[in-house]
């Protein structure tokens, strides 16, 4: 266990990982009071995605923990892969949270404004998770390919 400890990514996944799910659990006690003072018991759509990512990145973010502290590579490499996907988690909750704050939509896509920053927005998402990822899991595979 301390091998997660011991290096940058894998740190910063473990802290990310603890603030992500206390987010969580704090969306989680805001969706419980929208349902309860709502005559549907239902909370606004964003604060539920809210919830919902918060605790799934949570756990993400511990994945990135463990394969950033067992990659082969250098730990530049693994502080840049780790930390792409966590930038992209937090803005992402970041943005649930203040969609489920104003409660004025329940598709931010087809809702929202600029469309080409919205598509840049999420292209460099897919890059930075995916390409992140499958760094910190091309390290994995080399370091027991190669032992």
């Amino acid at each position: 266990m301390e091998t997660l400890l011991e290096t940058t990514a894998s740190t910063a996944a473990l802290l990310a990982a603890g603030v992500f799910f206390l987010s969580g659990l704090l969306t989680g006690s805001w969706k419980y009071r929208c349902m309860r003072a709502s005559d549907a018991g239902m909370a606004p759509h964003y604060v539920d995605i809210a919830h919902r990512a918060a605790l799934t990145y949570s756990f993400a973010a511990l994945l990135l923990a463990v394969f950033a502290a067992l990659s082969a590579f250098p730990a530049w490499m693994n502080t840049i892969a780790t930390l792409a996907p966590l930038a992209f988690f937090a803005l992402s909750i970041g943005q649930y949270v203040l969609l489920g704050i104003s409660n004025e939509t329940d598709n931010q896509i087809r809702d929202g404004g600029d469309r080409a920053a919205a598509k840049l927005m999420f292209t460099l998402l897919e890059i930075s998770e995916i390409g992140g990822f499958a760094v910190l899991f091309s390290g994995i595979i080399w370091r027991v390919v190669s032992s």
